[in-house]
């Protein structure tokens, strides 16, 4: 018998390492990510928009909305994202009741109450949101493959959103929570302005990394991660020293508060380094999933957060009372391990091996694909032999 012909014909199907061939990947993921950029900042820019607005208005304005803002993000817009679920009218139930649930949770009740009125205008948007998220989700040959990859996804992404958001939650618990929730809602609004641009590279890097470990090209896909990174990196480093060079200015573009001003600007260094470990691991994240680890990427981020993050939060804001400047500083801990984390197995990986999987699960689908199309046949010879 012939011997059977391999899987993945690694030397005839790669490309090899050169100037050239780099230069051209990174132009082919400036390609894929800028689309993408433009799209997600300006989508997220029509809520900045609110929060600058409200932030003119007063402290009492901005703290209440980023507190509702948080409060939303955490019991209704995570959980739809990335998996739609049937569970809008209850979220739209709880927001009624947000003022009460906040006060029960130890907020001030000046803020609780404004950030009630503030919830209630944002039960609308759920429904669209939701029929948003179901548009976007093709599992209907792959049902097995789609809850294998999506729900690891979906938890991989609340896991780090429900962090960011839980230390707006947290800010209100300072003797001067309008302040505090203030300054972190800032922070957080510009950290996620920027965020969309290195997980646009990352989603970039995970369309070009899957693609060329489905084609069975491992060094090609190295080579899409190398290009994903340096873009990154650059950018990443840029806006750094941007926001660190502006740190006194920029926060008169939300508040005109002179505390509020000066409290950016003190808590603006760490930020900076917020931004760039942020941006690494959205990048990093974006190969993982790429790469089919969701399943890993959410150990990780559970490790990260909620056993360093988390508890680095509660001590560096309430033990040790270094209050909002705490709090950012745990967050940016859990996202220092996060990074590493990911770097590691970034590094670790066999490509090789991951591109013969990649194929297998390419002809697996087809084959289901094949047996579904095969199937219809079968129902339709049916039915013309039983009007016959």
């Amino acid at each position: 018998m012939a011997e059977e012909e391999p899987l993945v014909n690694l030397e005839k199907e790669d490309v090899a390492v050169t100037e050239k061939v780099f230069v051209e990947e990174v132009k082919e993921t400036s390609r894929i990510a800028l689309p993408m950029i433009v799209v997600t900042v300006s989508q997220y820019l029509l809520r900045v928009s609110p929060m600058i607005m409200l932030g003119h208005l007063g402290e009492l304005s901005l703290s209440s909305a980023s507190i509702a803002t948080s409060f939303s993000n955490v019991t209704g817009y995570s959980v739809l994202f990335e998996m739609c679920s049937a569970l809008e009218t209850l979220f739209s139930v709880l927001w009624i009741f947000t003022d009460k649930l906040l006060i029960l949770m130890g907020q001030d009740p000046s803020i609780a109450t404004e950030a009630g009125k503030y919830a209630i205008w944002l039960i609308p948007t759920l429904f669209p949101y939701a029929i948003l998220q179901s548009l976007v989700r093709d599992v209907f040959l792959t049902t097995g493959d789609f809850f294998r990859f999506a729900i690891p996804s979906a938890v991989m992404v609340c896991l780090e959103w429900w962090a960011f958001e839980l230390i707006i939650l947290l800010s209100g618990l300072f003797p001067n929570p309008m302040l505090e929730t203030s300054v972190l809602s800032i922070c957080f609004t510009i950290t996620t302005v920027h965020y969309h641009i290195p997980y646009s590279f990352g989603a970039a890097a995970s369309t070009r990394i899957s693609n060329e470990l489905g084609a069975g090209r491992p060094q090609a896909a190295k080579i899409a991660l190398a290009a994903v990174i340096v873009l990154s990196a650059t950018e990443v480093v840029l806006a750094s020293i941007t926001l660190f060079v502006v740190r006194d200015v920029w926060g008169y573009a939300f508040s005109y508060e002179n505390e509020v001003v000066t409290y950016v600007a003190e808590i603006t260094p760490i930020l900076c380094i917020s931004i760039i470990m942020d941006g690494t691991q959205a990048v990093l994240s974006g190969v993982a999933r790429g790469s089919g680890w969701q399943h890993i990427g959410a150990y990780v981020n559970l490790g990260a957060y909620y056993l360093v993050g988390i508890p680095a939060v509660v001590l560096l804001g309430f033990v040790l009372h270094l209050k909002g400047k705490g709090l950012w500083s745990g967050l940016v801990a859990g996202t220092t391990v996060q990074s590493i984390s990911l770097s590691l197995v970034t590094g670790f990986t066999n490509w090789e091996k991951q591109a013969i999987e990649a194929r297998r699960r390419i002809f697996s689908e087809k084959l289901a694909g094949k047996n579904k199309f095969i199937e219809l046949q079968d129902i339709q010879m049916l039915k013309s032999e039983m009007k016959l």
